[in-house]
């Protein structure tokens, strides 16, 4: 392949890392030269057991909604399903529409305070990206391949988790890791009906008009936020075989 065929990567995938890269450093270089970074360590310990609340909430509450929507996406998109799917999935969008603050505070009214309508709520926030993500990814696997496994021999079953799965299965992934983000970003609020977590030190900094105290809850909760994306994002690369992966 000569240096002309070879593929140009566009400008705004090569700027973007960069300015990313120089908005950090100069936030960085922000909180130690105003002394803001050991005003927020003075909370180091209260940062270590929210943060750790904080994961527990998101793992319960993300895992769950992975377990119920995507086998509701595979269900959606067999042809069984063809005249209700568009209907069912309007459905969700419209529940995606209703912010997470509404769904927490109807969870409250149904199920108390604590951590359990928290991660009720959590569950609710990020069923859409994953249901919308698994249905998409099953209806755009080419029909040719579908038709070459039924000409095999092979039963509806095996088409789905032969053929079928495995070429959605970076979408699907691509939902996990909007619905994760999601949550995580979410999770702060579930504070305000006693669940805990990082929003206690956010909406008590504000309460308190503390600078200092509202950055120990965002700070954590936006790194949390870009590892946990990082880490899906490198099992999606890994785990997803070449050939049916875009990335490799």
């Amino acid at each position: 392949m000569s240096a002309a065929d070879t593929p140009r990567t566009p400008v705004a995938a090569r700027i973007a890392p960069a300015l990313v890269g120089t908005a950090v450093l100069a936030v960085v270089w922000w909180l130690w030269s105003s002394g803001m970074a050991d005003e927020i360590m003075v909370y180091k310990s209260d940062i270590t057991y929210l943060s750790v609340q904080h994961l527990k909430l998101v793992a319960w509450g993300g895992a769950l909604s992975i377990l119920v929507a995507v086998p509701i996406g595979v269900l959606l998109s067999r042809p069984s399903m063809q005249r209700v799917a568009n209907a069912i999935m309007q459905v969700f969008n419209i529940l995606g529409t209703v912010p997470t603050l509404a769904k927490l505070a109807l969870c409250m009214s149904l199920l108390g305070i604590g951590t359990l309508p928290a991660i009720f709520g959590l569950w609710t926030a990020t069923l859409l990206p994953i249901v919308h993500n698994t249905y998409s990814g099953l209806k755009a696997v080419p029909a040719h391949l579908i038709e070459a496994a039924t000409g095999m021999g092979m039963t509806p079953r095996q088409v789905l988790w032969r053929v079928e799965f495995p070429n959605a299965l970076y979408v699907i992934f691509g939902g996990i890791r909007t619905a994760m983000a999601i949550c995580i970003g979410s999770a702060p609020l579930v504070f305000l009906i006693g669940a805990g977590g990082l929003g206690e030190l956010i909406f008590t900094g504000i309460a308190l008009d503390e600078l200092p105290m509202m950055l120990a809850g965002a700070i954590p909760t936006a790194l949390l936020a870009v590892g946990v994306d990082f880490l899906l994002g490198q099992a999606q690369y890994h785990l997803i075989p070449r050939g049916i992966n875009p990335l490799r």
